[in-house]
């Protein structure tokens, strides 16, 4: 399911992969292989890649609605 979301993410950007894999530091063959879930991905490279393509990650609880991104905690929160 992420390798879908990284791909419609980077296509809405119009970024070819490897344009995109030299703005973030990874092989071409990993985001490949991230894109068709053949490799497994870190949070730290699903959140560069969303940033390069102008989005942004968010947690939302399910029962309360209450929503946070990753950059919004602080060391104390954790």
């Amino acid at each position: 399911m992420i390798g879908k979301a990284l791909k419609y993410m980077r296509k809405n950007k119009k970024l070819k992969q490897d344009v995109l894999t030299k703005q973030i530091g990874i092989s071409q063959q990993n985001l490949s292989r991230y894109e068709n879930e053949q490799r497994i991905i870190s949070f730290d490279t699903i959140e560069q890649i969303a940033n390069k393509c102008d989005y942004e990650i968010y947690f939302i609880n399910k029962k309360t609605k209450d929503k946070f991104k990753a950059n919004d905690l602080t060391r104390k929160d954790i």
